[in-house]
């Protein structure tokens, strides 16, 4: 990946992060960065490495869906992270490492960034990005989750007009919300320190540690939304979500806790794949 300097993306990281960190790769183009770690021996406990691409021609997002970014127009960035015991509540960890990715964009300047549960990055009601996030159990106890982070940089006009998904009426990267868009190097550094810390936080405190700022961030509360599960469709108010990461939806009737389930937003536009993780 000729864009990126992997030694200026070492100098950029915080001390702490810099000294967990064992190996970062950089691709041109790669089938997916997720798997390609997956792959990989896991980093030792309290340890992660990273694989960054250019392009991906089999990223993949939730339930197997395609991940769809046209080359160069998006960052693909997967971490992999070895904790020392399965942390306790570790349905939500998808949720928490949302927070640390939006927060870090925030702080570089991202404006109206907010969290749709379970695993997208929203901006200004389109799709900024994502998070995929993926458990490999070792042995004596230990456990490795491969987190990838898509992110949309530059969208070509070609597609945002020809992308779209079941929620969001049109894609949107990250050059329509900051004023001035960081070097690759500076975002990708703070996207790394971000889930360093979220890693070492989450083992510690669980979702407990990222609750309030989830319930800040999340961009579903209050909204009327339909759920698509495995038997039915549920549709209600969205009020939050648990301890536990599950969203909560009040029906009128009853409120029901979802733990897994694709959200379709009322009377939203039908479309293709989307850019990003879906």
């Amino acid at each position: 990946m000729s864009k990126l300097k992997a030694t200026l993306i070492r100098s950029l990281l915080a001390d702490g992060s810099r000294a967990r960190l064992e190996q970062i790769e950089l691709f041109d183009s790669i089938a997916s960065t997720n798997s390609y770690l997956l792959e990989q021996p896991p980093p030792k406990a309290g340890h992660y490495r990273v694989a960054i691409a250019d392009h991906q021609t089999a990223g993949r997002g939730r339930h197997s869906r395609r991940w769809v970014s046209p080359p160069g127009a998006g960052l693909c960035l997967s971490f992999a992270y070895t904790f020392s015991a399965m942390p306790r509540q570790m349905p939500s960890l998808t949720l928490a490492i949302g927070v640390a990715v939006m927060t870090s964009l925030r702080d570089l300047g991202a404006a109206g960034v907010s969290l749709k549960w379970p695993n997208d990055i929203v901006a200004r009601d389109g799709k900024l990005g994502g998070v995929l996030t993926e458990v490999q159990r070792r042995g004596g106890g230990e456990v490795t989750v491969v987190t990838g982070v898509g992110i949309n940089l530059d969208l070509p006009a070609g597609a945002k007009e020809t992308i779209g998904s079941d929620w969001a009426r049109s894609p949107v990267d990250l050059k329509r919300v900051m004023d001035r868009m960081p070097a690759m190097e500076v975002i990708v550094a703070a996207i790394i320190d971000g889930l360093s810390e979220a890693m070492q936080k989450f083992a510690t405190h669980g979702f407990s540690g990222f609750a309030a700022d989830w319930a800040e961030y999340d961009w579903l509360r209050n909204r009327e939304v339909s759920v698509d599960l495995p038997d039915r469709q549920l549709s209600g108010i969205a009020t939050g979500v648990d301890a536990d990461g599950a969203l909560l939806i009040d029906t009128g009737n009853e409120k029901v806790r979802v733990i897994s389930g694709s959200i379709v937003m009322a009377g939203a536009w039908q479309g293709g794949n989307v850019a990003g993780l879906t």
